[in-house]
Protein backbone atom coordinates (compact mmCIF):
# COMPACT_ATOMS: atom_id res chain seq x y z
CA UNK A 1 0.00 0.00 0.00
CA UNK A 2 1.85 2.86 -1.56
CA UNK A 3 1.14 5.93 0.29
CA UNK A 4 0.89 8.92 -2.31
CA UNK A 5 1.38 12.00 -0.01
CA UNK A 6 3.50 12.68 3.02
CA UNK A 7 2.71 14.36 6.18
CA UNK A 8 5.34 16.54 7.08
CA UNK A 9 4.38 18.78 10.46
CA UNK A 10 2.05 20.49 12.75
CA UNK A 11 0.64 23.34 11.01
CA UNK A 12 -1.59 24.72 14.08
CA UNK A 13 -3.06 23.76 17.02
CA UNK A 14 -6.92 25.14 17.84
CA UNK A 15 -7.90 26.15 21.32
CA UNK A 16 -10.99 26.92 21.98
CA UNK A 17 -13.45 28.81 24.58
CA UNK A 18 -16.08 30.59 25.35
CA UNK A 19 -14.09 33.97 25.45
CA UNK A 20 -10.97 34.51 23.00
CA UNK A 21 -9.58 37.56 25.53
CA UNK A 22 -8.65 34.65 28.40
CA UNK A 23 -7.32 32.70 25.86
CA UNK A 24 -4.94 35.61 24.51
CA UNK A 25 -4.42 36.85 28.09
CA UNK A 26 -2.33 33.34 28.14
CA UNK A 27 -1.35 32.98 24.84
CA UNK A 28 -0.05 36.29 23.89
CA UNK A 29 0.22 37.94 26.73
CA UNK A 30 1.69 35.71 29.44
CA UNK A 31 3.43 33.41 26.33
CA UNK A 32 3.97 35.66 23.85
CA UNK A 33 2.36 34.41 20.87
CA UNK A 34 2.28 37.10 18.16
CA UNK A 35 -1.42 37.43 16.53
CA UNK A 36 -0.69 37.43 12.91
CA UNK A 37 -4.20 37.47 11.69
CA UNK A 38 -8.42 37.38 12.64
CA UNK A 39 -10.57 34.98 10.94
CA UNK A 40 -14.45 35.60 11.55
CA UNK A 41 -16.99 33.17 9.45
CA UNK A 42 -20.64 32.32 9.95
CA UNK A 43 -20.43 29.02 8.39
CA UNK A 44 -17.77 28.22 10.52
CA UNK A 45 -19.55 29.95 13.88
CA UNK A 46 -16.03 31.02 14.73
CA UNK A 47 -14.21 34.56 15.34
CA UNK A 48 -10.43 33.49 15.94
CA UNK A 49 -7.09 35.11 16.69
CA UNK A 50 -4.39 34.05 14.51
CA UNK A 51 -1.35 33.91 16.77
CA UNK A 52 2.24 32.80 15.59
CA UNK A 53 5.31 30.73 16.72
CA UNK A 54 8.55 30.21 15.37
CA UNK A 55 9.32 31.41 11.88
CA UNK A 56 8.93 30.59 8.00
CA UNK A 57 8.13 27.06 7.31
CA UNK A 58 8.80 25.99 11.17
CA UNK A 59 6.30 28.52 12.40
CA UNK A 60 3.07 26.62 14.25
CA UNK A 61 -0.16 28.80 14.26
CA UNK A 62 -1.88 28.76 17.98
CA UNK A 63 -5.84 29.59 16.91
CA UNK A 64 -7.95 31.31 19.52
CA UNK A 65 -11.31 30.48 19.03
CA UNK A 66 -14.70 31.55 19.93
CA UNK A 67 -18.24 30.79 18.88
CA UNK A 68 -20.04 33.77 17.18
CA UNK A 69 -22.75 32.19 18.83
CA UNK A 70 -22.53 29.30 21.38
CA UNK A 71 -26.16 27.57 20.74
CA UNK A 72 -24.37 26.76 17.49
CA UNK A 73 -22.35 24.02 15.95
CA UNK A 74 -20.12 23.79 15.29
CA UNK A 75 -19.10 24.61 18.82
CA UNK A 76 -15.56 25.74 18.60
CA UNK A 77 -15.13 26.12 22.51
CA UNK A 78 -16.97 22.70 23.70
CA UNK A 79 -13.68 21.15 23.17
CA UNK A 80 -10.67 23.45 24.54
CA UNK A 81 -8.34 21.97 22.00
CA UNK A 82 -10.34 21.93 19.12
CA UNK A 83 -8.20 20.06 16.51
CA UNK A 84 -4.49 19.71 14.96
CA UNK A 85 -3.42 21.13 12.28
CA UNK A 86 -1.13 18.43 9.83
CA UNK A 87 0.92 20.22 6.73
CA UNK A 88 -0.04 17.56 3.72
CA UNK A 89 2.43 17.62 0.77
CA UNK A 90 -0.59 17.07 -1.90
CA UNK A 91 -3.88 17.45 -0.02
CA UNK A 92 -5.92 16.15 -3.03
CA UNK A 93 -4.25 12.91 -3.16
CA UNK A 94 -4.36 12.84 0.32
CA UNK A 95 -7.89 13.22 0.40
CA UNK A 96 -8.30 10.86 -2.58
CA UNK A 97 -6.15 7.64 -1.32
CA UNK A 98 -7.56 8.48 2.56
CA UNK A 99 -11.32 8.22 0.97
CA UNK A 100 -10.50 5.26 -0.58
CA UNK A 101 -9.10 3.20 2.36
CA UNK A 102 -12.06 4.58 4.66
CA UNK A 103 -11.20 7.75 6.36
CA UNK A 104 -14.49 9.60 7.04
CA UNK A 105 -13.98 13.22 6.39
CA UNK A 106 -15.76 16.12 8.01
CA UNK A 107 -18.50 17.39 5.60
CA UNK A 108 -17.41 20.81 3.91
CA UNK A 109 -14.45 19.11 1.39
CA UNK A 110 -11.65 21.35 0.55
CA UNK A 111 -11.43 24.64 1.27
CA UNK A 112 -9.74 28.12 2.01
CA UNK A 113 -8.65 27.99 5.67
CA UNK A 114 -8.41 30.66 8.02
CA UNK A 115 -4.77 31.20 6.99
CA UNK A 116 -5.29 31.18 3.01
CA UNK A 117 -4.46 27.35 2.47
CA UNK A 118 -6.46 24.34 1.20
CA UNK A 119 -7.72 22.85 4.27
CA UNK A 120 -10.21 20.02 5.06
CA UNK A 121 -11.29 17.76 8.02
CA UNK A 122 -11.03 14.39 9.18
CA UNK A 123 -14.37 13.46 10.84
CA UNK A 124 -13.54 12.65 14.61
CA UNK A 125 -15.88 9.91 14.40
CA UNK A 126 -15.86 6.74 12.21
CA UNK A 127 -19.16 5.75 10.61
CA UNK A 128 -20.58 2.12 9.03
CA UNK A 129 -19.70 3.71 5.54
CA UNK A 130 -16.08 5.39 6.62
CA UNK A 131 -14.60 3.26 9.51
CA UNK A 132 -11.88 5.61 10.00
CA UNK A 133 -11.83 8.81 12.33
CA UNK A 134 -10.38 10.64 14.20
CA UNK A 135 -11.02 8.22 17.50
CA UNK A 136 -12.26 11.65 18.95
CA UNK A 137 -10.04 14.13 17.38
CA UNK A 138 -10.91 16.60 14.62
CA UNK A 139 -7.79 16.67 11.82
CA UNK A 140 -7.58 19.14 9.69
CA UNK A 141 -5.44 18.24 6.69
CA UNK A 142 -3.54 21.56 5.83
CA UNK A 143 -2.00 21.88 1.68
CA UNK A 144 1.55 23.14 2.49
CA UNK A 145 2.91 26.08 0.53
CA UNK A 146 6.22 24.81 -1.53
CA UNK A 147 9.04 26.72 1.30
CA UNK A 148 7.38 24.67 3.77
CA UNK A 149 7.66 20.99 1.21
CA UNK A 150 11.60 22.04 0.79
CA UNK A 151 12.06 22.82 4.00
CA UNK A 152 10.11 19.92 6.17
CA UNK A 153 10.25 17.22 3.14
Amino acid sequence: MTRPFKVLGIQQIAIGGPSKEKLRTLWVDMLGLEVTGNFVSERENVDEDICAMGKGAFKVEVDLMQPLDPEKKPAVHSTPLNHVGLWIDDLQKAVEWLTAQGVRFAPGGIRKGAAGYDICFLHPKASDEFPIGGEGVLIELVQAPPEVIVALG
